[in-house]
């Protein structure tokens, strides 16, 4: 018999998915894509009394701490729901442990499961902002350099 461990209740949801109580969470570590830049945004989900199989959903856009600037989504209990529906369609079963059950979204089946076009944000210096957002759309800034250099808090003079 395998062991299981389950995931850490700090940081996780639950979630009511047709009479199944569930626990989701965002890992806290970005997965590297190698040379292709930042990985997928990930989630997983587990039965909240008694885990033993986990599902890792797969997304087809980056965490929002990506540095490369990708698109993200905000990942709503409506996507989680969703996700543990097509899991379940598939043949995940969340109360035989071993191996993680591995379901990767595709941009296509993503307005499915959200019941509506995805809106993206863009990561930026600053915040997120919508995907073909423009300057208006920049969250303000107060701060931007250093306090304690001289002139701090005031963009630089033009040379």
């Amino acid at each position: 018999m395998e062991a299981t461990v389950a995931m850490p209740k700090k940081g996780s949801r639950l979630i009511t998915v047709d009479g199944g109580v569930f626990r989701w969470r965002v890992g806290h570590r970005p997965a590297r894509g190698g040379d292709s830049g930042p990985g997928p945004l990930t989630f997983a989900v587990e039965r909240a009394e008694d885990p033993a199989g986990v599902l890792v959903v797969s997304l087809p856009c980056a965490r929002p701490d990506n540095w490369a600037g990708e698109r993200t989504i905000v990942i709503r209990p409506v996507l989680v729901a969703g996700c543990v529906r097509r899991a379940l369609e598939e043949g995940w079963d969340p109360g035989r442990p071993g191996s993680a059950f591995t379901l990767t979204v595709t941009e296509d089946e993503l307005a499915t499961l959200l019941g509506e076009p995805p809106q993206y944000l863009i990561p930026f210096l600053w915040g997120m902002i919508p995907e073909g957002g423009g300057i208006r759309d920049l969250p303000r800034c107060t701060q931007i350099w250093s306090r304690d250099q001289p002139g701090a808090g005031r963009a630089p003079s033009a040379p």
